[in-house]
C-alpha cells in the first residue's frame, strides 16, 4: 500500500533548467519524468481528449511500475455537467484503454459554478466498470451533503481531497478505501509553494483517514516554477518521517533550481 506522488502534468515550459535539463529535447521529458516519478496526472486529456495512440505511446514510454490518471474530459463534466453520460465515458473509456494496467483512477473536476446533481453523478459513476477508480472533485458546497457522501460510498468513489492556499478546500471525507488528494496552490514562502507544515499536516490527515497502510494518489498543481516537482519530492520525504510508503521521487540535489524566483 503507497502514496502514489507526482505531478498534475509535465509538459510545462519553464521545468526546463529547474527540473529537465537544459538541453534535453522536449520530447524525451516524459521518459526523465517518469524515471524520477512513478505517477502523473493527465491534464491535458480535460481539454481535448487524445487519440488512443497517445495513450499507447505515453505507455511504451515509461516503465512498467508507472501510472497514469487521466482528467476527463470538460465535454462530459463543463458542457454536458454530468447529463447523458454514456456517450462520452464510453468514449474516454476506449481511449484510454491502450493504458492497460498502468491506468489510474479517472478524475472527474466538476465546474465550480455547478450545484449539486447526486441524480446525475450517481448516473455518471454507474458508466465507469468496476474496475476503474473514479475520484471526483466537487467545487460547490452545495455538494458537501450526506446525500452525496454516501452516494459516492455507495459507489466506490473518492471524494477528491482538495488544498488551495495551504488549507482543505474540500470536506474531509473517506468515501473510497483509496485516497486522492490534489494540491493547487501553497502559501510557503516562495508562492505557490508549500511550506513544511502544510505537507506535514496533509501527509497526518491521510494517515488519520485511512491509517498508516493508506493507499492513495497525491498530485501537485503549483506547476509555476517548477513548484509542483518540489513539494512533490518534500512531502514524501515528510510522509516518510511519519511512516507512509511512497513512490520515487527525485533527489533534492536534482530540484535546486525548482521554485526560486
Amino acid at each position: 500500500m503507497t502514496l502514489a506522488t507526482g505531478t498534475s502534468g509535465w509538459q510545462y515550459r519553464d521545468w526546463r533548467g529547474r527540473f529537465y535539463p537544459e538541453r534535453l529535447p522536449q520530447s524525451r521529458w516524459l521518459e526523465h519524468y517518469a524515471a524520477r516519478f512513478a505517477t502523473v496526472e493527465v491534464n491535458n486529456a480535460f481539454y481535448r481528449l487524445p487519440a488512443a495512440t497517445t495513450f499507447e505511446s505515453w505507455r511504451q514510454r515509461t516503465p512498467a511500475d508507472f501510472v497514469i490518471a487521466v482528467k476527463a474530459s470538460r465535454y462530459l463534466t463543463h458542457v454536458r455537467r454530468l447529463r447523458d453520460p454514456a456517450e462520452p465515458v464510453a468514449l474516454l473509456l476506449s481511449r484510454m484503454e491502450p493504458l492497460g494496467d498502468r491506468l489510474g483512477p479517472v478524475l472527474l473536476q466538476l465546474p465550480p459554478t455547478m450545484r449539486a446533481e447526486p441524480a446525475r453523478l450517481d448516473d455518471t459513476l454507474a458508466c465507469f466498470p468496476a474496475g476503474v477508480r473514479v475520484a471526483v472533485e466537487m467545487r460547490h458546497r452545495s455538494w458537501f451533503v450526506p446525500e452525496v457522501r454516501d452516494l459516492l460510498e455507495r459507489r466506490g468513489a473518492a471524494l477528491c481531497l482538495a488544498d488551495r492556499d495551504s488549507r482543505p478546500v474540500t470536506p474531509l471525507w473517506r468515501t473510497a478505501d483509496w485516497a486522492y488528494l490534489r494540491l493547487h496552490a501553497g502559501r510557503g514562502a516562495s508562492r505557490p509553494g508549500y511550506g513544511d507544515t502544510a505537507l506535514r499536516s496533509w501527509a497526518l490527515r491521510l494517515a488519520e483517514l485511512w491509517g498508516r497502510d493508506v493507499d492513495g494518489f497525491v498530485y501537485f498543481n503549483n506547476d509555476q516554477r517548477a513548484c509542483a516537482v518540489r513539494d512533490a519530492a518534500r512531502f514524501a520525504v515528510l510522509a516518510r518521517r511519519l511512516g507512509l510508503e511512497v513512490t520515487r521521487v527525485p533527489l533534492a540535489a536534482e530540484l535546486s533550481g525548482a521554485c526560486v524566483a
